[in-house]
């Protein structure tokens, strides 16, 4: 068999072993990312699925541009029946073989832990360098050391490393093993009934019966719900970390039946796609008998690791178990990036090696030309006696073992120690820790912290990145008029002044009251870390005992929720009537006054709200029959969620009178936290803590008085009361654009009411409740951007489509009228409302354009079977039904336009000034118009009011080429042609590019971003990047993201961060050598995905200034020593080769070689690079320009490495220098020799470090005489005891000799002081001759603290 034949064998073996871990193409990674809260950050390998299917990530090589390695692809698609009699003989052919729901994350096992982790750690180079120099002393032709010496140093590596991994996998063993054990119901056929079983016994086809609150063990298709509208509320939090309710539906044809599915009677068959891991998709179908086919869809599975929320019972059927999951096949493990520092230590290491092999040669050539002066063998060789050549090849070799130690070998295993050290301190940092919504950073990557110390372009998107992800509605325009809401301005100007006086209140101030009398004043510093918990987590505990939790609703603070209407507005809406749709019947025209109605009808119609209850206890997990909760009968279950308590499936259609004279029944109730939701404006109310206030008589005093009323949830209010008061209405949205339109609506008293799959109810005041059939909905999408629904119109009794969308996509949509009076005046209206657009979006309003389309019944038929038959394709399904959507959504009739604002978070402006002096370029990537973007880009300071903006828009390649090349001539020649020059070769870099020193910036949007990114003009589009100080990519796609990141990374060589807060930012957050995630309200997948993750944008000022500064230099400096002390000892060996022939000879005794860096020196180090600090944290935020620094890699350039190997070799020069002048011609023996050159290095070593280091306090003194006293107790140990430890030689009694005799301490301080004269010398002439900008700012804070000192002083006394 030839060698190209085994080595693709092994290729196989490896792809079969490790290429689902394997991710080829990143720019599609960010379906890797998202993973259940308590399957985090594991390693995992997912083998194939026994049906064939593969259950690797599948869709991570989509649009990848390299050549893939050839996969076995897979047509068959997975059929799913249960095991039961009339189905055995199918089951045991196709479903038996399906993987069972038991997990592993541990890699290792009892017997496999010590043989795989050696193969793991011997993957490492250095490992395997060492491991060949053991081998290696086991040559007797070539021994310099005993056998088992040599092994030590590699043994007690390779042991600690062990011993972490093992504690690692040991705690995923663990949770492995709960997690298997929890309990579900699960069908036994044996038994006729629904029995516990473990989740690892839970197989493919099973049913299982889960009740409200409980935990989904495996991906199973939804065949009943207690609701009789048979929906099902789930809670995603565990795989998003969203806490917003989605609903799921039960399969078309199983909702209508009003009694549970029975297993015995079950005989329908499904068949679906093979496992994958988009948990956005589900392509299937479940076929009856005869059969028909119904499709099956996302919204009728169920994910493992959800939860069941405000559904009494459910029942479904098990399509994917354990590892086939989506939230397992999600599970990619912890993410393994190398840091830059990372990359040049190996780089050094190679030029050690080199120096290595000089040194070796040196001693090879010398023994050699030793063997040829001397050819008679001496008589302690016993004859044997080798010729030069061969003698000289033998030596090169006992050299490399005798000076091995120039390799560093415990610089990895203390770079781990230092980084963890680092991501200690950053965790804990209380400047980074929000106190309102009580999270602190989290660290995602371990190994890449220094990186924040040397980044020079940052990407960020702009929505709940720089801003706060706090949609607030502020003008909309209808039928081409424009409403102001003046009083909405009002009060939102009075909501922003109150919240920066209220900064101060802490959580409890800014959780429950607005009125400033019952505040609660917590110091953030004195009350972020009580204990170590925050105020939040105080208030969880005081949930714990008896007051049930509050689950938070995202989208819900009163600057969202409260709207003020328009009076001119409120006005028109309430004049409407049904009688003016009867005019609306016979014109083929909607009037002006009916698109008033049919747009808050829109808006409160065309979204996924789901109505519902927020107040519900957390997750609620089965362990065992004993020990977990009973499930509530289904009686008490009801008098639990009883109709008083607006849940979708109580909520029933009726008029705002009847909610507002309906009384809720009070029956006990323990202490309880809720929300009550009024069910308009006017009814609006606020009760203190401590009282309750006097109600306003005015909309306007309402706001003034600025109490805790919000809507979804309006009023907050916590008290100690017996009686229960149940929420009446409470919005949970997906994203806040929809929940502020919500809301909009609701304030002119068209208000959602109720929500199912079939229905959806609205109070539109003036025409009372109306309930819609709903007939389809066409989510949103990144390529139509829009979303609709197609509904029955209660009083058209026609089929009526609710459009919403960008305006970019919607007025190329609509429909375009005969000429005539009648066109020209609807032109009129488009063109004011496309006016009103552009004006939302100069003030920095994100804009969103609402239509409707009346369908004929035929229109809808038709368009209908193409439709059903896309949704029950497996295959293509998601380009069938976009070309679906477009088939309809056309032809639309425009009602009107909303402008929302989104607030920019606090300190943005100051942080990305900051981050500009710093020398960091920063990109915004938005998908907003490049109006909105713009005037965002001004209000934080991306851009000045006197920067010239250039804007690229072209429609063709060769267009935007020349619009490039005339903006590259404009900028060089109009704005800056002296003082600007660019260098563009072909290896462009950014070292190369001077940037400009007037300002200008270029924008431009998708399409014209997808003709930059070209392959034939990219170099091009970099080029005039060069010249902006900054660029605004607008409506730019996720995948434009990665690309726009991956190019700048790749062609300009430079470190580059991304940050962003949404699952649309992930793609860039993993290209990037440092991904950022922002914990904002968009949900939890940038922060999974991401390698830091802080839940604000001014919080990345502290972590690259100070943390990132720190984590370079102190980890720099460290590796720099440690080149150094291992240089400088093995020098001593080497410079004894000349006096012993070459010989391999060590002048002290092995042990002392073994622990010297093994021991002696080995902690000072690590020490130093956690918590040596050059300059303080306020000095490096006050100037920004010291970034700089680490940027330019001052502390680890290749000039700062060649003077420290330099140093190193003097320094050893000198000590032995004096040891061999002092000892020469003496009576000494070998050892006693040695054992002051030992003692001189080891203080030599030492003392630089202090000279190196920044500060000294208690740790560093105390660890340093820690290594003195290590050092002295273990050579005075083996001296009194080693007599025969030590072949051919003999340390006994050596060192308690010396330390009687003066000229011992003579020669150490002399070597000392000679060897670092040099050294303290260059710093004192850098610290103050030619200081660098850090040493003038140590200087500067070193002043400035002595002044203090001086000043509080006279104070004390």
């Amino acid at each position: 068999m030839s060698w190209q034949l085994i080595a693709l064998k092994l290729i196989l073996i490896l792809e079969k072993k490790l290429g689902t871990d394997t991710v080829w193409c990143s720019e599609n990674s960010s379906q890797n990312t998202t993973m259940p809260f308590h399957l985090a950050k594991r390693n995992q390998m997912f083998p194939e699925g026994k049906d064939g299917s593969i259950s690797q990530n599948e869709s991570t090589s989509l649009g990848c541009n390299e050549p893939q390695q050839p996969t076995r692809t897979v047509n068959k698609n997975r059929i799913v029946i249960p095991c039961l009699g009339h189905f055995k003989e199918e089951y045991e052919k196709e479903t038996k073989h399906y993987r069972n729901n038991s997990i592993r994350t541990s890699k290792y096992s009892l017997w496999s832990f010590v043989p795989r982790n050696l193969f793991e750690q011997f993957h490492r180079a250095a490992n395997l360098y060492f491991l060949f120099i053991v081998l290696l002393n086991w040559v007797p032709v070539v021994e310099a050391f005993r056998k088992e010496i040599t092994m030590i140093p590699l043994l007690v590596v390779l042991t600690i490393i062990a011993i972490k991994d093992g504690i690692e996998d040991y705690r995923k063993y663990r949770l492995d093993k709960k997690i298997n054990n929890l309990v579900t119901q699960v069908y036994c056929r044996k038994e006729k009934a629904y029995t516990e079983k473990f989740w690892k016994d839970v197989k493919v086809g099973d049913f299982i019966r889960l009740a409200c609150n409980e935990e989904i063990p495996a991906d199973m298709v939804l065949l009943y719900s207690s609701d009789g509208d048979g929906i099902c509320h789930i809670e995603t939090s565990s795989l998003d970390g969203e806490t917003n309710l989605k609903q799921r539906q039960v399969v078309k044809g199983y909702a209508e039946e009003d009694t549970e599915v029975d297993p015995e009677t079950y005989t329908d068959r499904i068949e679906c796609e093979p496992p994958n891991n988009d948990l956005n998709c589900f392509r299937g179908f479940i076929e009856h008998p005869n059969k028909e086919r119904v499709g099956l869809s996302k919204e009728n599975l169920l994910m493992r690791g959800c939860t069941i929320r405000n559904t009494e019972a459910v029942v479904g059927i098990v399509v994917y178990a354990g590892h086939e999951t989506k939230a397992m096949l999600n599970n990619s493990g912890s993410r393994y990036k190398r840091s830059k520092l990372e990359r040049k230590v190996n780089r050094d290491i190679i030029w050690c090696v080199l120096l290595l092999f000089m040194m070796c040669s040196v001693g090879a050539i010398g023994h050699g030309i030793w063997l040829n002066k001397y050819p008679d063998p001496p008589l302690f060789s016993s004859g044997k006696w080798l010729t030069p050549p061969l003698g000289g090849f033998l030596m090169f070799w006992t050299m490399i073992i005798l000076l091995q130690v120039l390799i560093p070998i415990s610089l990895y295993v203390s770079i781990e120690f230092v980084k963890l050290g680092h991501i200690y301190l950053i965790q804990n940092d209380i400047d980074l820790y929000h106190e309102p919504t009580d999270t602190r950073i989290q660290c995602g990557s371990l190994n890449i912290a220094e990186d924040l110390g040397q980044i020079k372009y940052i990407f960020s998107d702009k929505t709940g990145t720089l801003t706060e992800n706090k949609m607030v509605f502020r003008r909309c325009s209808i039928a081409g008029q424009e409403y102001g809401h003046e009083e909405n301005d009002k009060r939102l100007e009075s909501c922003y002044e109150f919240e920066l006086e209220d900064e101060e209140g802490g959580f409890f101030a800014s959780q429950y009251s607005l009125k400033r009398p019952s505040r609660a004043r917590f110091s953030r510093k004195s009350s972020a870390f009580i204990g170590g918990k925050s105020m939040s987590h105080m208030f969880r505990s005081f949930s714990a005992v008896g007051v049930p939790s509050m689950r938070q609703l995202a989208f819900s603070s009163p600057i969202e929720t409260d709207v003020v209407p328009d009076p001119e507005l409120e006005n028109k809406f309430k004049k409407i009537s049904k009688e003016h749709y009867g005019k609306f019947w016979t014109s083929e025209t909607i009037p002006a006054n009916l698109k008033i109605s049919e747009f808050f009808i829109a808006l409160s119609i065309c979204n996924t709200v789901v109505v519902s209850v927020p107040d519900q206890r957390r997750l609620k997990r089965r362990w065992s029959s004993v020990a977990r909760m009973p499930v509530l009968p289904r009686s008490d279950f009801k008098s639990t969620f009883s109709p008083q308590v607006a849940t979708p499936t109580s909520l029933q259609p009726q008029s705002s009178e009847e909610m507002h004279s309906r009384k809720p029944a009070t029956r006990p109730k323990p202490n309880v936290v809720h929300v009550q939701f009024p069910a308009s404006l006017t009814s609006l109310g606020a009760e203190s803590f401590e009282s309750s206030a006097s109600r306003a008589t005015s909309r306007h005093d309402e706001m003034k008085s600025l109490h805790l009323t919000v809507s979804a949830p309006i009023s907050i209010k916590r008290e100690l009361s017996s009686d229960w008061e149940p929420m009446e209405l409470s919005y949970e949205a997906e994203s806040p654009d929809e929940a502020a339109l919500v809301h909009a609506a609701r304030a002119y008293q068209c208000t959602l009411k109720a929500r199912n799959p079939d229905q959806v109810t609205v109070d539109v005041g003036p025409l009372g409740t109306l309930t819609f059939d709903m007939l389809h909905i066409l989510p949103f999408d990144a390529t139509r951007k829009r979303m609709s629904v197609v509904v029955k119109h209660p009083i058209l009794n026609k089929i009526v489509m609710y459009t919403k969308g960008a305006d970019s996509v919607i007025m190329n949509l609509l429909k375009k009228e005969q000429t005539g009076d009648q066109a020209a005046s609807k032109d009129r209206r488009i063109e004011r409302t496309q006016m009103h657009l552009n004006n939302y979006a100069t003030k920095g309003l994100r804009t969103l354009c609402i239509a409707m389309k009346v369908i004929s019944n035929e229109e809808y038929e038709e368009w209908l079977k193409g439709h059903l038959e896309a949704e029950s394709s497996i295959e293509s399904r998601e380009e069938m039904l976009l070309a679906s959507a477009e088939r309809l959504e056309n032809n639309l009739t425009l009602l009107g336009a909303t402008g929302i604002e989104d607030r920019l978070q606090e300190g943005v402006p100051e942080t990305i000034e900051d981050l500009q002096k710093a020398g960091i370029s920063i990109w915004m990537l938005t998908g907003d118009k490049h109006e909105t973007a713009i005037n965002i880009a001004h209000s934080c300071k991306l851009l000045e009011l006197t920067d010239e903006l250039f804007i690229l828009k072209s429609d063709s390649l060769d267009d935007c080429e020349k619009q490039m090349d005339c903006i590259f001539k404009k900028i060089t020649k109009d704005v800056h042609p002296k003082k600007h020059s660019v260098k563009f070769l072909e290896g462009l870099s950014s070292s190369a590019v001077n940037r400009p020193s007037l300002g200008c910036a270029l924008v431009l949007e998708g399409p014209t971003l997808e003709f930059a990114l070209h392959e034939r003009i990219r170099r091009k589009f970099l080029k005039l990047t060069a010249c902006v100080q900054t660029v605004i990519c607008c409506r730019a796609t996720p995948l434009q993201k990665s690309r726009v990141v991956r190019l700048v990374q790749k062609e300009l060589k430079v470190m580059t961060l991304a940050i962003g807060d949404g699952a649309n930012d992930v793609s860039m957050i993993q290209v990037a050598d440092i991904g950022i995630g922002i914990s904002g309200q968009e949900g939890m997948q940038a922060v999974l995905a991401s390698d830091f993750a802080v839940s604000q944008f001014r919080h990345l000022k502290k972590l690259l200034f100070v943390h990132g500064h720190w984590c370079y230099t102190r980890l720099a400096n460290m590796i720099l020593y440690f080149f150094y002390k291992n240089l400088a000892y093995v020098n001593l060996l080497f410079w004894y080769q000349f006096f012993c022939g070459f010989s391999g000879t060590p002048m002290t005794d092995y042990w002392s070689l073994i622990f010297f860096n093994l021991l002696y020196t080995s902690i000072p180090p690590i020490i130093y690079g956690i918590l040596d600090k050059d300059l303080s944290a306020e000095t490096l935020l006050l100037h920004p320009e010291l970034y700089k620094a680490s940027q330019k890699n001052e502390p680890y350039g290749s000039l700062p490495f060649a003077l420290n190997l330099a140093d190193a070799f003097y320094q050893s020069l000198v000590c032995f220098a004096i040891s061999y002048f002092t000892y020469r011609n003496s009576a000494i023996d070998l050892y006693s020799f040695g054992t002051p050159l030992n003692t001189s290095m080891f203080f030599i070593i030492l003392l630089h470090l202090v000279i190196e280091s920044k500060s000294l306090n208690w740790i560093h003194f105390t660890i340093l005489g820690m290594s003195i006293l290590l050092y002295f107790s273990i050579t005075m140990v083996l001296g009194a005891t080693c007599v025969t430890c030590n072949p051919q030689g003999n340390p006994y009694w050596v060192i308690q000799r010396q330390l009687a005799n003066l000229k011992f301490y003579l020669v150490c301080l002399i070597s000392v002081v000679v060897a670092l004269l040099p050294r303290y010398m260059v710093r004192v002439i850098q610290n103050t001759v030619c200081p660098s900008p850090l040493m003038e700012a140590r200087l500067q804070q070193r002043k400035k603290l002595i002044t203090e000192v001086e000043v509080s002083e006279p104070l004390r006394t």
